[in-house]
């Protein structure tokens, strides 16, 4: 099957969230870690290329982008989808401006929309003001994040700084008035050489709205719920076939763990969740770099395969920043990534099959050192964060990676609940 929209993600637990929402669609969805080796013989309908590129230098972002557009266009793709997060996690430097405007070049497009929002998951863009439920963007646990802190609120602002061309803005009046005034100002902003356009949405129906005027761009780009709305579309324009039953997905068997990375305001109320009802083990970085996990690789071989484990590396907001004061950001970073990498491969020797991980950084981390290329979908926990089995060492694993605001307080619980019921 050739493949009609190319997807790449700037993280894995982004690429999972958005291969979750294409996959509503009954519709077929392939996510590869990374840009494939191989061919592009078993192309899905809707390909998924998962780079670990939020926070690498521009220049590699770029490299990495570019490797992914090449392969899904050669695997038919004629539409593509650029995917970051829902809180436009990003820099003055890069990296979403960027790899956009080489997209666009690659394409010889005028003109991509950005999108972020995913009401679902209570974010919203009006004014071209990205809010967090009802908080605006900087004044949400976000402006903390310890890699890529969100001080402004300002898409527009944000971006700006990012790209070369001209940003405008399609507000929230114009969104109401339906597709085809969405489009009249889409291309009067076109008139004016804006090529990067904010576009407002609150709510589902402001998605679809955005969904049908610019379905037929070669580059949409933003968060997972946008592009949810783009497999009705092609259906309806008979690009894609309507959908057929899928098979059912049945679970590995063998033991749990989860291994937390993420510092969001939401993976602190997980943890403090779980942590009463598993054994649990916290990871400092400062530890960590001047001793090693060797002691962490010990108590988890301690615990049997089949009990309630959790790893976790995550702090409050000052701890974090005590760590990065004192190793620097990136090498902090750096060792907790390290580390869990490695209690991951170790829990698989030991049989553990099921794992949950939180944070975009440490799913990259795992699923590269699981040696994972691609993944098959599976039902979803939450908005936008599914269940993803693969192949390890010719055993089937199961994994539900997750960004680190997503889920309820009781999510890691969920995810085995739900998990036993597949």
């Amino acid at each position: 099957m050739a493949t009609v929209l190319g997807c790449i993600a700037d993280d894995f637990t982004g690429a999972t969230d958005l291969a979750a929402l294409l996959s509503r669609s009954g519709l077929p969805v392939s996510l590869r870690i990374g840009v494939p080796a191989e061919d592009t013989a078993d192309a899905a309908a809707f390909e998924v290329i998962a780079l670990k590129c939020r926070t690498i230098p521009v220049k590699d972002a770029l490299e990495q982008a570019r490797e992914a557009f090449r392969w899904l266009k050669e695997a038919g793709a004629t539409r593509f989808f650029w995917k970051y997060c829902s809180t436009f996690d990003s820099t003055n430097e890069g990296n979403i401006g960027p790899v956009a405007e080489m997209l666009m070049e690659e394409l010889g497009t005028r003109q991509t929309i950005y999108c972020p929002a995913f009401p679902e998951n209570g974010r919203s863009i009006f004014m071209g003001h990205l809010f967090v439920g009802e908080q605006l963007l900087s004044e949400s646990p976000m402006r903390d994040h310890p890699l890529t802190p969100m001080r402004d609120s300002s898409l527009m602002r944000l971006l700006g700084p990012q790209v070369r061309g001209r940003v405008g803005l399609a507000n929230r009046l114009v969104v109401a008035q339906g597709p085809a005034a969405l489009s009249a100002r889409l291309e009067a902003l076109a008139s004016e050489s804006v090529m990067h356009v904010i576009t407002d949405a609150v709510s589902d129906e402001d998605l679809k709205t955005i969904a049908a005027a610019t379905a037929d761009m070669p580059l949409v780009t933003g968060g997972s719920a946008i592009a949810g709305q783009l497999p009705r579309l092609y259906v309806e324009r008979g690009l894609l076939a309507s959908p057929v039953k899928t098979t059912t997905m049945e679970a590995p068997k063998g033991g749990q763990a989860v291994l937390s990375g993420s510092c969001s305001a939401m993976t602190r109320r997980q943890v403090t969740y779980y942590a009463g009802r598993s054994a649990s083990l916290r990871l400092d970085p400062v530890t960590l770099a001047g001793k090693g996990g060797g002691a962490a690789e010990e108590w988890l071989q301690q615990r049997s395969a089949e009990e309630p484990k959790l790893i976790f590396a995550t702090a409050e907001p000052e701890d974090v920043r005590k760590a990065q004061e004192t190793l620097g950001l990136e090498k902090a970073s750096q060792v907790v990534e390290q580390a869990l990498a490695e209690l991951a491969r170790q829990a698989f020797r030991r049989g553990i099959r099921r794992f949950v991980v939180a944070g975009g950084e440490t799913s990259g981390a795992i699923t590269q050192a699981l040696g994972i290329t691609r993944l098959a979908i599976g039902p979803e926990i939450a908005p936008g964060v599914p269940w993803v089995f693969a192949e390890v060492e010719g055993e089937r694993v199961a994994l539900a990676l997750k960004s680190g605001n997503f889920g309820s307080e009781t999510f890691f619980e969920d995810a085995f609940r739900l998990l036993e019921a597949v």
